[in-house]
């Protein structure tokens, strides 16, 4: 039976006052309860003035008279965890942000390691952090083409510590397979944009998006399959949200588009899905610049959330749960580390995936209906 709120408060605020500065997460374990919970618990406590909240740790509220510097729990056993993004990715950086919250609340160091652009540059990245010292690994490879996250899948699934892969689903019955993952449910997302887009009543979709990263492509699998078979879809079409968006800029494929707005007419299109944000926002501007209105003659979702509310007519938007992907990959791996947990490193494998949500904004409405012409007067 669940412990009432008021009860287990009431035990936070004793082993506070009793021992001083206490570890977030060494009162998550007692309690039997998610290192979430405790600190919604302490952040309420905290606003009640009844202790004070630091960096992974709750603190007693003490008589100015007895202040004192309180202690800061013993950092936990072992090296610093790595953590490995691409550089210039607002999008995992928000992720990365969720990440460092939930080691910084175990009292655990990060290592961040930015990754260029360069083929292999994670690998090159993830050797030296081990050598460092570092005993675990959290990591979002860029793997712009299918070729080369394939090619990363071997190395990775052979590290000596505890690795989980944030926001990458590998192929299945890949040698990654077997390796923790936590990432958003890009099919979902494009259920909701597409979903939104037909109950307003739009029934010809353009998709302009990536193709440089896993995420634009699970972007264009899932568009494609679900305006497919969608009743209410009667045409549309995929094309690349810009000149740079294919993973290899010297292949036709990468080839620059024929503009959105062309296509918008060809199709009779009234509604595109747009991916990512700064390449939604730049679209939106070249419909305009080419006499298309939005959301008056074009309704947009963009996808990715990160500035898409901050254009000039702020746009509806696919928005993924990034920072709680990133607390969850965290939190994953820290029970994987956590040499308290019997079962920490021997649990399951976990393919972890967050649902986003759509933000509805003023680049979406009801398509526009031409106006019955008015009825000729027949003369008598």
């Amino acid at each position: 039976m669940r412990e009432p709120v008021d009860l287990r408060r009431q035990r936070i605020l004793a082993a506070v006052r009793s021992r001083g500065a206490t570890r977030v997460s060494d009162l998550a374990e007692e309690l039997a309860v998610s290192v979430v919970t405790v600190r919604r618990d302490v952040e309420e406590l905290a606003r009640e003035g009844k202790l004070r909240r630091g960096h992974g740790v709750a603190r007693p509220v003490l008589p100015e008279t007895e202040q004192v510097a309180a202690p800061e729990p013993p950092p936990a056993d072992g090296g610093p965890v790595a953590v490995v993004v691409p550089e210039r990715h607002a999008y995992l950086y928000e992720a990365l942000h969720g990440a460092r919250t939930a080691f910084e609340e175990a009292g655990i160091r990060i290592a961040l390691h930015i990754a260029p652009t360069a083929p292999g540059a994670e690998r090159s990245l993830v050797e030296r952090a081990l050598a460092d010292g570092a005993r675990g690994l959290l990591i979002a490879p860029r793997w712009r083409t299918r070729a080369t996250e394939e090619e990363d899948y071997a190395w990775l699934s052979r590290l000596e510590v505890p690795a989980v892969v944030m926001e990458r689903r590998p192929r299945r019955g890949s040698a990654l397979h077997a390796v923790d993952t936590v990432c958003t449910d890009h099919w979902y997302g494009i259920h909701l944009a597409v979903g939104h887009l037909t109950e307003l009543g739009h029934r010809r979709i353009v998709l302009a998006a990536r193709d440089d990263s896993p995420t634009a492509r699970a972007i264009r699998a899932a568009f494609t399959e679900i305006v497919a078979d969608h009743p209410d879809v009667d045409k549309w079409l995929v094309t690349l949200s810009s000149p740079g968006a294919a993973p290899d800029p010297t292949a036709g494929s990468a080839a620059a588009p024929v503009e959105l707005h062309s296509l918008i007419a060809e199709l009779g299109a009234t509604a595109a899905v747009l991916h990512g944000d700064v390449d939604a926002l730049m679209l939106v501007q070249s419909l305009r610049d080419n006499g298309v209105r939005v959301p008056e003659d074009c309704s947009v979702v963009a996808y990715d959330d990160v500035v898409a509310a901050l254009g000039s007519t702020p746009l509806t938007a696919v928005s993924p749960p990034k920072a709680d992907v990133g607390r969850a990959a965290a939190e994953l791996l820290l029970r994987r580390l956590d040499p308290r947990d019997p079962g920490g490193a021997a649990a399951p494998v976990r393919r972890v995936e967050l649902l986003p949500a759509l933000k509805v904004r003023g680049s979406t409405q009801a398509p526009n209906t031409p106006s019955s012409p008015e009825p000729t007067a027949v003369p008598e």
